[in-house]
């Protein structure tokens, strides 16, 4: 293990932390919010600090990095940053249980939209713009950022394409371009953009500035951080809209944005995955729209019923976790429909979390392949995804990653289950599914309308390992416990 190169790479995420946190820092002063002034400065203080005695540690650095350097360093950098962030929240009192604390900003970076703040307007505009800010950083990647600035000296090649490879979603990861480094920058600069075009729709919505760049980041990153104790309920319905679509288009694989920017439109429209993603939305909009028709003072008349329904949807598949109603009082039809959107998630390549589109669709692929070979033993069948043969060892990989999910959901639920709080079967089991699957709100007492503060400091780092779990999609997290990672090959 290149416990150097690792270390030093950590540095360098620490000083971009301090770089991120200066417009919270900015925004804090400009309030007059000397607690969270204090906040920032100490924790800029700290990993600063930190940061210079790595650099120290570190000056001959070896520059060879093979995939489990790249597995550890992902899961280690995003606990590191963590550990880190959420003591702007701690230190300014504003949150002072620290495990709450990382609870929070793990929700952050993760792109949960998790919350244990009942008054979230009580934080103050400088803590609420690193919170929502963080969720833009998670959404594409801390480390994928860190790649795409980072000096192109062809020393870097290996952890480039192990890093990128551990930090981002889906089955596998596929170079747009010859070089994985230019990935990464293709990858920021349509998010980038994307992001730009939602605050100017949001602000021809007539959102407040603040609110407009603080929903924004959150859709961006599939987040859910809302600066309202409201949530999105007091937007414009041209805002919720806007928020509606730009959060399904943050949903899709942003390799297909970069052949709709090669011209070639009609090979991602013919994307498998992207027509089973909008399928699906599709008919979760009818179904839900038709089944809330007037059972509410929200969904009176037709108009609101879709709104409210599309925005849930695309809210829930996404896994970002903003809400315009308290969907915890649809039928149950409804909230089924909803339950099963958490598990599926988005598309493979976007800032989503869930199990992805893609991974439901080979999965039900090889499932049926395997079915037809019971009764036809002799006949040699592929799995096929847009005309491509998909090789069988990411079809174990994707195996491999159920059983795991699996296994984790149960863990994890028994474990919460135990709470001294002796929360209800749904409560418990939405907590597990809301975080795991980096989606925010559950139902009944972590609805849209509640929060997670409810659980106890056990339960909550639980979570929040979960959160991680699902972010970096299990591997990066369980290959630092495993003591096999650290033995000599």
């Amino acid at each position: 293990m290149n416990y150097k190169m690792m270390i030093r790479i950590h540095a360098w995420l620490l000083i971009l932390e301090v770089a991120f946190m200066v417009p919270a820092l900015v925004i804090s002063m400009y309030t007059g919010d000397g607690p969270a002034v204090r906040g920032f400065v100490w924790t800029m203080v700290i990993a600063l600090g930190i940061s210079a005695l790595m650099f120290l540690l570190t000056r001959h650095a070896e520059h060879k990095f093979y995939a489990r350097e790249g597995m550890v360093t992902t899961g280690m950098a995003w606990i590191t940053l963590s550990l880190v962030g959420c003591l702007p929240f701690f230190i300014s009192g504003r949150i002072p249980n620290y495990i709450d604390a990382f609870f929070e900003i793990v929700s952050g970076f993760t792109t949960t939209g998790a919350s244990i703040c009942p008054d979230v307007e009580a934080l103050g505009k400088g803590i609420l713009y690193w919170r929502s800010f963080s969720h833009w950083v998670g959404g594409m990647g801390i480390l994928v950022f860190y790649l795409a600035i980072a000096p192109a000296d062809g020393k870097n090649d290996g952890s480039t394409l192990h890093i990128l490879r551990a930090e981002s979603p889906g089955p596998s990861v596929n170079k747009m371009v010859p070089r994985m480094r230019d990935t990464a920058s293709i990858l920021y600069k349509l998010y980038i953009v994307l992001t730009v075009l939602d605050i100017i729709f949001l602000l021809i919505g007539k959102m407040p500035v603040f609110d407009a760049f603080c929903i924004a980041y959150g859709t961006a990153g599939t987040g859910g951080f809302s600066v309202l104790n409201s949530g999105c309920a007091t937007y414009t319905p041209f805002a919720q809209n806007v928020t509606t679509v730009f959060m399904l288009l943050f949903g899709v694989n942003f390799s297909l944005y970069y052949l709709i920017v090669l011209k070639h439109v009609s090979q991602a429209l013919h994307d498998e995955e992207l027509r089973l993603y909008l399928a699906i939305v599709f008919t979760s909009i009818v179904l839900i729209a038709i089944n809330i028709f007037g059972k509410t003072a929200d969904t009176s008349s037709l108009e609101p019923t879709i709104r409210h329904s599309a925005f849930q949807v695309a809210s829930i598949i996404t896994t970002t976790g903003y809400s315009t109603v308290d969907f915890d009082q649809w039928p149950n039809f409804s909230k089924a429909i909803l339950i099963c959107l958490m598990f599926v998630g988005a598309c493979a390549g976007s800032t989503g979390g869930g199990i992805k589109v893609s991974r439901v669709l080979l999965l039900w692929r090889n499932l049926r392949r395997n079915m037809h070979s019971i009764f036809h033993p002799n006949e040699v069948r592929v799995v096929k995804m847009n005309g491509s043969r998909v090789d069988e060892q990411t079809l174990k990989n994707v195996s491999s990653y159920l059983a795991a999910y699996v296994f984790i959901v149960i863990i994890t639920f028994l474990i919460i289950s135990a709470d001294p709080g002796n929360f209800d079967l749904t409560t418990n089991f939405s907590a597990v599914m809301a975080t795991f699957n980096n989606i925010g709100p559950g139902l009944a007492k972590v609805g849209p309308t509640c929060n997670f503060s409810i659980y106890d400091n056990l339960s909550t780092f639980v979570l929040s390992i979960a959160m991680l779990l699902g972010r970096l999609e299990i591997f990066p997290i369980l290959a630092i416990m495993s003591p096999s990672t650290y033995k000599k090959a």
